[in-house]
């Protein structure tokens, strides 16, 4: 049994992408190999001669488009659904691992959904049966890398193994949070997830402190209805939400809030704020660039935002836009982008001075 390639894990249809990005990367770390897609499966396999050594160079949180990344360490096709323990087991006994967690889990195409009862009822008997000889502990060990078995298909298995830290905690790559309660739009669970899941623990916490001039500010362009600006609210800032169009409530009138009838890409603070959030839907380079201007002026100290992808070469726009606001923003202490759960045909940006 050996590594012989990384996992990807990604939203169906953005296949093409996530192979490009492996491909990029591996690349600029010396490593050399080839992506094998299949298209709308949510799943790419990139083969390489030396995967653990790329598995341990390449940073999850530097992928964009990989919702969850895992070293392969066995494909166990052909299997009797009356019995898939036993080949698991026998896999494992030549590999001689310790794990921390079991994982079971599927892709988020159709056709992986199907096997979510599947997932969790073999997850249930394979436990005890790792257990057993001690592969597995009896409590989740974050010491340990865990043991991920992707299910393809019902005679169809893959084992493979990640590192806690650096890789998706959720099954599957999927951020689970509840949609913030009276939302203005569902689009309050894209801004949700970004803090979630773009944010260090003390980034998210520094949140819902005071700063030295008080309680934090924020800023929300394009923010009507207010979905992102009721995130915000709910995380103790006061926010300015510039929007030519009207807000709903619960933030339509809220004492927090000052609504501006204004356009977001003209708009300027008169001073500086430490939240800025944009999810204007307009040209991703044009987005970009006036997002590298609120950093360049210094107008904002944090900022998340989302670049919204043409249907084609979306790998190129999404380097060529990362690449202008590098280029225009001035020194940054942090930037990270992904394509999240609740993202459709865009990326989420979180960029900090």
């Amino acid at each position: 049994m050996s590594s012989d390639a990384l996992i990807g894990l990604c939203r169906p249809g953005f296949e093409p992408e996530l192979a490009a990005e492996f491909t990029h990367q591996a690349t600029e770390l010396g490593h050399y190999g080839h992506a094998i897609t299949e298209r709308n499966t949510g799943i790419v396999r990139f083969v390489c001669a030396e995967a653990a050594a790329l598995d341990a160079a390449l940073r999850f949180d530097a992928l964009i488009y990989a919702r969850q990344k895992l070293l392969s360490i066995a494909d166990l096709p052909n299997l009797d659904p009356k019995d898939r323990v036993s080949p698991v087991i026998a896999a494992l006994q030549s590999h001689g691992g310790r794990y921390g967690e079991l994982v079971v889990e599927h892709t988020d195409s159709d056709e992986g959904r199907e096997f979510a009862a599947l997932a969790r009822g073999f997850g249930n008997a394979l436990r005890p049966a790792l257990r057993k000889p001690g592969w597995l502990t009896d409590k989740d060990d974050a010491r340990k890398p865990r043991l991920h078995v992707l299910i393809h298909s019902g005679t169809h298995l893959r084992l493979a193994t990640s590192r806690v830290g650096d890789s998706s905690p959720w099954p599957g790559g999927i951020t689970r949070l509840r949609q913030p309660p009276n939302a203005p739009s569902r689009s309050a669970a894209k801004l949700d997830e970004a803090l979630h899941t773009l944010l260090t623990d003390e980034e998210r916490a520094a949140l819902r402190h005071e700063g030295p001039n008080g309680v934090l500010r924020a800023v929300d362009l394009g923010a009507a209805p207010g979905g992102w600006t009721w995130v915000l609210l709910r995380a103790g800032l006061k926010v300015t939400a510039v929007d030519n169009g009207p807000l709903k409530d619960p933030v339509a009138g809220h004492a927090m809030v000052e609504h501006l009838r204004a356009d977001g890409f003209r708009w300027q603070p008169p001073r500086p704020v430490d939240w800025m959030v944009c999810d204007m839907v307009e040209q991703p380079r044009r987005v970009a660039e006036r997002m590298a201007q609120w950093f360049r002026e210094g107008w904002c100290q944090n900022a998340i935002f989302n670049l919204k992808l043409p249907m084609k070469k979306r790998w190129d726009e999404t380097q060529l836009c990362l690449d202008v606001f590098r280029a225009q923003a001035g020194p940054l202490k942090a930037l990270k982008a992904k394509q999240l759960y609740h993202d459709r045909e865009e990326i989420t940006v979180f960029a900090k001075r």
